[in-house]
C-alpha cells in the first residue's frame, strides 16, 4: 500500500474467499484435536475406563446433535433450508433401515461394555458435558438464524479427526474392533457434505461485516463447547482425577 491508498475500512465487508479464510483459522487454531485429552486417547495413553468415561460423556453430545437440529429448523420459514437439514435428524436418529449415528455410538458404548441403559440416562456424564452441551443447543435456538447454522461449521475440521481417531484407537486399543468405529467411518462422507452446504449457506446469507465476524465467533463458540468438554473428561479422569458426585467411575 503506498502512501495515497487509503487504508481499508475496519468493518469493511469480508469477500467470500477472506470470510471462509476466517472460519477456517478457527478450526486451525482453536479445534479440539489440539486438546491433551485428545492426544492421550489417540494415541493409545488412556486406559479402558478412561476411553469409557470419553464415550459416555461423549454420548450427551450425540444424544443432543439432532434436539439442536430440530430446534434449528422450528424456527425458519425456509423450506429448502428445513428440507437440505432434516437430512441431519435422520442422519443421528435414523430413518427407516438406517439405523443412525446414534446407534452407531451405543454399539460402540455396547463394545466397551457399558450398560447401555445407563449411557442413555446420561445419570453419569460429568456435569459440565451436559452444561456444555446445554448451552450448544440453546445457542442454536436463541441465535439469529444465521449465526445457529455457522455454529455447525467445525464439520468443516471433522473428518481428519475421524481419522486420526479411527487409525489411532484400532492400533492402540485391544478393546476397540472394527465395529465399533462404525460411527466414525460414516461420519467421514456424511460431515464433509453438511459442512459444505452450512458454509455456502453462511457465506451467503451473511449480509453484513458484523453478521461475517458474528458467524466467526460462533465457530469459536461451537469449538470452546466441545473444548470444554474434553476439559471436564482431563481433569475428571486423567488429572488431578477427581470426580464429581454421581460421576462414573471406572471399575
Amino acid at each position: 500500500m503506498n502512501d495515497m491508498t487509503p487504508p481499508r475500512a475496519a468493518d469493511e465487508f469480508w469477500t467470500p474467499e477472506a470470510f471462509e479464510a476466517q472460519i477456517r483459522a478457527v478450526g486451525a487454531e482453536r479445534y479440539h484435536d489440539k486438546h491433551p485429552f485428545h492426544k492421550l486417547l489417540h494415541g493409545g495413553r488412556l486406559n479402558k475406563g478412561q476411553v469409557q468415561a470419553w464415550a459416555l460423556n461423549r454420548y450427551c453430545y450425540q444424544e443432543a446433535v439432532p434436539r439442536k437440529d430440530a430446534a434449528l429448523m422450528s424456527r425458519t420459514h425456509d423450506r429448502a433450508l428445513r428440507r437440505e437439514w432434516i437430512s441431519r435428524i435422520h442422519d443421528h436418529d435414523g430413518l427407516g433401515a438406517e439405523e443412525g449415528g446414534i446407534e452407531r455410538w451405543l454399539v460402540l458404548t455396547d463394545g466397551l461394555g457399558l450398560e447401555r441403559d445407563y449411557v442413555m440416562s446420561r445419570r453419569g456424564a460429568l456435569p459440565a458435558t451436559r452444561h456444555a452441551v446445554e448451552a450448544y443447543v440453546h445457542f442454536v435456538r436463541e441465535q439469529p438464524l444465521t449465526v445457529a447454522v455457522a455454529s455447525s461449521l467445525t464439520e468443516l475440521f471433522a473428518p481428519s479427526i475421524h481419522r486420526e481417531r479411527i487409525a489411532g484407537m484400532l492400533e492402540n486399543y485391544d478393546f476397540i474392533s472394527d465395529r465399533v468405529m462404525a460411527y466414525f467411518k460414516r461420519r467421514l462422507s456424511q460431515a464433509p457434505a453438511d459442512a459444505d452446504f452450512a458454509l455456502q449457506y453462511v457465506k451467503s446469507h451473511a449480509a453484513t461485516r458484523a453478521e461475517q465476524e458474528a458467524c466467526v465467533a460462533a465457530v469459536r463458540f461451537k469449538c470452546d463447547v466441545l473444548w470444554a468438554q474434553l476439559d471436564a473428561l482431563h481433569h475428571a479422569y486423567v488429572t488431578p482425577g477427581l470426580i464429581p458426585p454421581g460421576a462414573f467411575v471406572p471399575q
